[in-house]
């Protein structure tokens, strides 16, 4: 689904998965082909595959 992002994701950035809102706010912990392993503050730490779930970078002050 958005495999162009998961290119660009690094630990340490944070995300929102918008189809999933009730998640919160993740933090990427690791991104290694296409798997990106993210701790979200409601949800706890999942392995996603960026072919199948739209993240959004956010970017805090």
């Amino acid at each position: 689904m958005q495999d162009d992002l998961s290119t660009i994701l690094e630990p340490g950035m944070f995300v929102l998965a918008p189809d999933t809102p009730d998640w919160g706010l993740g933090q990427v912990q690791s991104n290694v082909g296409g798997k990106i392993t993210v701790n979200f503050e409601n949800e706890g730490k999942l392995v996603l595959d960026a072919r199948h779930i739209r993240l959004q970078i956010v970017y805090l002050d």
